[in-house]
């Protein structure tokens, strides 16, 4: 099932509610981080809130700073009843392709969660195949609900430290700045270097570098 509605006033527990009063007793918001970049994994994160204790401040991951995410983060942590990360390296995506990947992860991650959740929030308009439950697609989602808000705020923080991780390994293309997006940096260190450990060799900037690093 897909709903559209307008995002006025920030996410709530309007979703989640409706859930429960038509027979849900587990309600998961599920959300990812890093479809667009070049390199690194994307990050799928699935929540169960607490409706009692909802950390003041969730939304869209996007439209929080780092240092909001951060703090968020860790209130989730403490305040969610369970969750689960799941990440597709660059190697799943070159199997699956990047929307493979993405609605593979989303899949794990709510099978990976230590409560069985009987009903699924995600963000988007594009359910996985074979959920275990009743599944529900919201696009804007991280906007209106806040298990999904939630959801995105663990994924991309989890993502941002894992480009730290990866700038460390490779410095040189400074994941650590543009987070593996296709920055003109990014670009010019892929051009120069050719692709590295993380990068998705599947995404056509990546192969082309590939390509000219092999023709040179």
């Amino acid at each position: 099932m897909a709903t559209d509605s307008k995002d006025s006033k920030g996410p709530d527990l309007a979703f989640e509610r409706r859930a429960l009063r038509n027979g849900a007793t587990v309600v998961a918001g599920v959300d990812e981080a890093g479809r667009g970049p070049l390199a690194g994994p994307v990050v799928v994160s699935a929540v169960v809130l607490n409706p009692k204790r909802v950390p003041k401040g969730l939304d869209d991951s996007k439209k929080l700073t780092a240092e909001q995410r951060e703090e968020l983060y860790d209130k989730i942590l403490g305040a969610a009843q369970a969750v689960s990360i799941v990440m597709a390296p660059p190697l799943v995506i070159e199997r699956l392709n990047i929307l493979g990947a993405t609605l593979w992860a989303m899949r794990q991650a709510v099978i990976g969660l230590s409560l069985t959740a009987d009903h699924v929030l995600i963000d988007g308009n594009r359910p996985p195949k074979d959920m275990p439950c009743r599944t529900e697609t919201i696009v804007g989602g991280d906007g209106k609900s806040v298990s999904i808000a939630a959801a995105s705020i663990l994924a991309k923080v989890t993502r941002d430290r894992m480009c730290a991780i990866m700038d460390c390994e490779e410095p040189h293309f400074g994941f650590a700045g543009h987070k593996g997006y296709a920055a003109p940096l990014h670009l010019a260190a892929l051009s120069e270097h050719g692709p590295g450990r993380h990068h998705r060799m599947d995404f056509a900037p990546c192969a082309q570098a590939l390509r000219l690093r092999s023709v040179a």
